[in-house]
């Protein structure tokens, strides 16, 4: 059952990336390019994924299993720390470079576009990095 719930979400999310046309990198570049021709579609996907995942959290409010079963593990972590910040900026950064960010990267990577491979195992590389710089430094 779980790993059909997966499927299934996976599924949708990656169908709407491509209806929303978020898995075109072209498309958002064109949506964090204030300079050019503007293309505010993106916001409005933005905001369909908030409004979904609103009534999602307050489904599961103080519920301690998922209908399939698995427990639910919220972050509990809330601090605007150092870490956070780093890690947002440098996400910007690829996100504006690229116009790619890790959602619509698997759904490029799956599509079999050359960018999409690229960008997903840079990732993947910047990750292990992470893992392996922390684990130093703790």
């Amino acid at each position: 059952m779980l790993i059909i719930s997966a499927f299934l979400c996976g599924l949708i999310f990656g169908v709407g990336l491509l209806v929303g046309g978020m898995a075109n990198p072209e498309k958002v570049l064109h949506f964090l390019d204030l300079s050019q021709a503007w293309d505010p579609s993106l916001a409005f996907v933005m905001m369909g994924a908030i409004a979904v995942g609103i009534v999602g959290f307050a489904l599961v409010k103080g519920r301690k299993r998922a209908i399939c079963g698995v427990p639910i593990l919220l972050p509990e972590n809330n601090a605007v720390d150092r870490p956070l910040l780093v890690g947002a900026i440098l996400f910007g950064l690829g996100w504006g470079l690229a116009g790619i960010c890790p959602g619509p990267s698997l759904v490029l990577l799956g599509a079999g576009v050359g960018k999409g491979l690229l960008f997903t195992l840079s990732m993947l590389v910047g990750m292990v990095f992470v893992n392996r710089f922390r684990k130093t430094s703790a």
